[in-house]
């Protein structure tokens, strides 16, 4: 039987393939590694690559803490767990390219452990992908969440709508009526048909994520944009800041549970734009952004 120690190998071999690969593919810019401890108990590797050829931004960052009290964050469901001992690790990253016509994209997976004496362990895994186009294109959505549905399914053909319409709940802002995107695949406090079982479901979901993300990102680099596609870009980048400081769970438990600040803020985009009262020109490109950011079936 697989444990957390197993998860916790894994994890630190995915942040190395992806680190490797998303530096190829840049072509340009590498990543730079910095270390942290946590007062209360554990730490993390955060990587982040800056002014490469295709990324503005990536950050790729492990970590794992413990404590003696979990966030009533870590687990919105269940409540009653709130103040019992922790243990949490896991692999987030955020890609923002430089390219309005390449989508920002967001991965993580995560193992949350809990325990108290007299007990037994309560342990759950999370995670998920998502996509959140500025300029999008169908195809890219259907290849998206074709990825997505490919590595849930040899698991349970029921994981991928569940997730699917999961995605399309979280990654949801009420005070603008928009989703962050088209959406993808999420779950949380997931613990179905044992460990095993829950931890290969994680497991295919973080090794799809290049699978899905990069023929995207191949596809688009190249085409040409000017200041108007850019300005777009960072005004929209402005949802992105706003879902994350505002609704986000991970960036909650993360500043919650003490961790490091720079690592947990490493989602947010370097360059975002505010603009009070702007709306697209009707029948424009960027008007055509709105029609994806609602949930629907993608395949």
């Amino acid at each position: 039987m697989a444990d957390h120690n197993t998860f916790q190998k894994w994890l630190l071999q995915l942040q190395d393939q992806i680190c490797s690969t998303l530096e190829k593919e840049d072509g340009k810019a590498h990543f730079e590694s910095s270390r942290w401890q946590r007062d209360g108990g554990g730490g993390g590797e955060s990587r982040l690559l800056r002014d490469g050829g295709l990324f503005e931004q990536a950050g790729v960052n492990f970590s794992l803490v413990s404590g003696d009290s979990l966030p009533a964050s870590a687990s919105a469901q269940r409540p009653e767990l709130a103040g019992r001992s922790f243990e949490a690790m896991g692999i987030s990253m955020v890609l923002h390219p430089w390219n309005p016509h390449v989508p920002t994209t967001h991965m993580n997976v995560r193992l949350f452990h809990s325990h108290q004496q007299g007990t037994d362990p309560i342990w759950w895994f999370g995670g998920g992908f998502d996509l959140t186009p500025y300029y999008p294109h169908l195809e890219d959505a259907q290849h998206w969440h074709q990825v997505a549905r490919k590595a849930l399914d040899p698991h349970g053909t029921d994981l991928y709508p569940r997730f699917k319409e999961w995605c399309d709940r979280y990654f949801f802002l009420p005070h603008r009526n928009e989703t962050r995107g088209v959406g993808g695949i999420f779950f949380d406090d997931f613990d179905d048909n044992g460990f095993d079982h829950s931890m290969a479901v994680t497991q295919s979901i973080g090794e799809a994520f290049l699978e899905a993300y990069l023929p995207i990102a191949r596809r688009r680099r190249e085409l040409e944009y000017g200041d108007r596609e850019r300005q777009f870009q960072l005004y929209r980048r402005g949802r992105y800041v706003e879902f994350n400081l505002l609704f986000d769970r991970g960036t909650l438990f993360g500043i919650q549970s003490g961790g490091r600040a720079e690592a947990i803020l490493m989602s947010l985009p370097p360059q975002v734009r505010w603009q009070t009262g702007w709306s697209a020109e009707t029948g424009s490109e960027e008007e055509k952004l709105l029609d994806y950011l609602r949930p629907r079936e993608w395949l």
